[in-house]
């Protein structure tokens, strides 16, 4: 029997984890007291492409409110409409990269990540199955592009960076593959199953 190329992502699942926050290596940035979050889904889609998983990562389009022209997860925010974070996940995955909920095998989730936009985002982890031919929504999507899982859960292909934001140096994870620059809540998210996945 074949081994499943994903049995280290399901491991990982088991493991505990703490939840993560944009502001995970700015300890001296205090979050506001009574602050709103919005729960909000993310898709971690695993393709098989010459038998390796990767994953599917989206840029966003330029013209966007939030993080234009970033490279994100598919995913949103939870409407009122959906069951759930995992279905908001599923909902989105499906309006910005055409990826059939049937498709989708729900592996598991990881503990939510805070954003500087005061979103909880809960990272849906999922294997794709079938053929899947990525059709991206023009007003949110600019590109649909897969990236090795090994890539991404390999902990030295990280590095941290940092930028000015609202007045303070503002530190993040970056992890760089080919022409993509991969930082902020995407690589902290994917940072996260690195950690659990070398545990």
């Amino acid at each position: 029997m074949t081994a499943d190329p994903l049995a280290q992502v399901i491991a990982a699942l088991t493991r505990d984890g703490a939840a993560s926050s944009d502001f995970d290596l700015n300890p001296d940035f205090k979050l506001p007291e009574g602050r709103k979050l919005r729960p909000a889904g993310v898709l971690a889609g695993f393709v098989q492409q010459d038998g390796v998983p990767h994953l599917i990562l989206t840029k966003r389009s330029s013209a966007l409110k939030n993080h234009p022209g970033q490279i994100a997860f598919p995913g949103g925010k939870q409407d009122e409409g959906d069951a759930d974070v995992i279905a908001a996940a599923l909902r989105e995955a499906h309006e910005e990269v055409g990826l059939d909920s049937a498709q989708v095998e729900v592996l598991g989730t990881l503990p939510a990540h805070e954003t500087v936009t005061s979103f909880l985002v809960t990272p849906v982890l999922a294997r794709v199955t079938g053929d899947f031919t990525p059709v991206p929504e023009p007003g949110e999507v600019a590109e649909v592009f897969t990236v090795p899982l090994a890539h991404v859960t390999n902990p030295h292909n990280y590095s941290v960076q940092s930028r000015r934001w609202r007045g303070h140096r503002r530190h993040y994870y970056t992890v760089p593959y080919g022409p993509y620059y991969i930082w902020g809540a995407t690589a902290r998210i994917l940072r996260a199953l690195a950690e659990r996945m070398a545990a």
